[in-house]
């Protein structure tokens, strides 16, 4: 069974960083990205600049402007990725309001958060036991 779970943008993030890995310390341009990936340089560049705001990723603009990694790729774990595009709970919330009268009702939604933490948790730790050089590896 496929989960498909991660965000479009850790997908979009994890793609830019294995360029920029793959690329060995020189400079890509937005569009260099955008054609890999087969979306438009704006995207490209407004996850560029989480991924900087992140520390993950420098930029430099004009001519022989592009991105490159902040720091090498053994350095940077899939976790860092994973927590510089987490946009909430990875498994969501709880949106409704059970019924307080039932004996699973009133307990489900700390239930669920309490389950919904723990697998975060045991997300992150995994995606942490790779790095971005790792995962660039099974591109060679």
């Amino acid at each position: 069974m496929k989960i498909t779970v991660m965000t479009g943008q850790f997908a979009i993030s994890m793609h830019i960083l294995t360029l920029l890995a793959k690329a060995n310390g020189e400079w890509l341009t937005s569009e260099f990205i955008a054609g890999s990936i087969n979306i438009n340089p704006v995207l490209v560049r407004k996850e560029v600049v989480n991924l900087r705001n992140k520390g993950l990723v420098i930029s430099r603009e004009g001519k022989n402007g592009g991105s490159a990694l902040a720091k090498p790729a053994d350095q940077i774990r899939v976790s860092d990725v994973f927590l510089a595009t987490r946009q909430g709970p990875f498994l969501g919330i709880s949106r409704n309001t059970p019924n307080p009268a039932c004996p699973v009702g009133r307990q489900i939604n700390k239930h669920l958060d309490n389950l919904y933490q723990e697998a975060e948790e045991a997300l992150i730790q995994k995606l942490g036991d790779s790095t971005l050089a790792d995962f660039s590896r099974r591109f060679d």
